[in-house]
């Protein structure tokens, strides 16, 4: 008979992964909040630009489906996609380059990379945990979005 991990240390896990996702998308919006009312409020932007109160419970809730998607995935016992933690310091690192730096042509080149590196932690994740997998598509489609829009202030600006 296999060993069953308690359920208190399950979930112990499971909130070890949802901290470590919310934890990087707390470092990128430290350089989000200065830059909002400084620099990004002064932008052109498309009218398609959601007000500035619904990136903040989006991306907490995209935070939460990512780091129960990599719980789903790493309990089956088979490791978290490279992919996986790649795209998460993509996403780190995407805040830095668009609100940090100011750049959102950088900004618009490196998400692309960032979309490639979503998709391929939902292909992956697919073949381990059709769940976890499906976790991850309105991230995806988010960032879809946020391409869209990256690109439209890049042009606007």
């Amino acid at each position: 008979m296999a060993k069953r991990t308690p359920s208190y240390l399950s979930a112990l896990q499971l909130i070890g992964f949802v901290f470590v996702c919310q934890a990087a998308g707390s470092v990128g919006s430290l350089f989000t909040f200065s830059a909002i009312p400084n620099w990004y409020a002064y932008l052109n932007k498309p009218f398609f630009s959601p007000p500035n109160w619904v990136f903040g419970p989006v991306w907490t809730l995209l935070y939460t489906m990512m780091g129960i998607a990599a719980y789903l995935v790493w309990k089956k016992g088979k490791g978290v996609s490279f992919w996986f933690w790649l795209q998460l310091g993509l996403n780190t690192l995407w805040s830095i380059l668009f609100f940090g730096l100011h750049n959102p042509t950088l900004a618009f080149f490196e998400i692309i990379l960032l979309w490639l590196a979503i998709f391929l932690s939902i292909k992956a994740f697919y073949q381990r945990s059709k769940t976890a997998a499906y976790l991850l598509v309105p991230y995806l489609l988010w960032v879809t979005f946020a391409t869209l829009l990256n690109a439209s202030i890049a042009i606007l600006n």
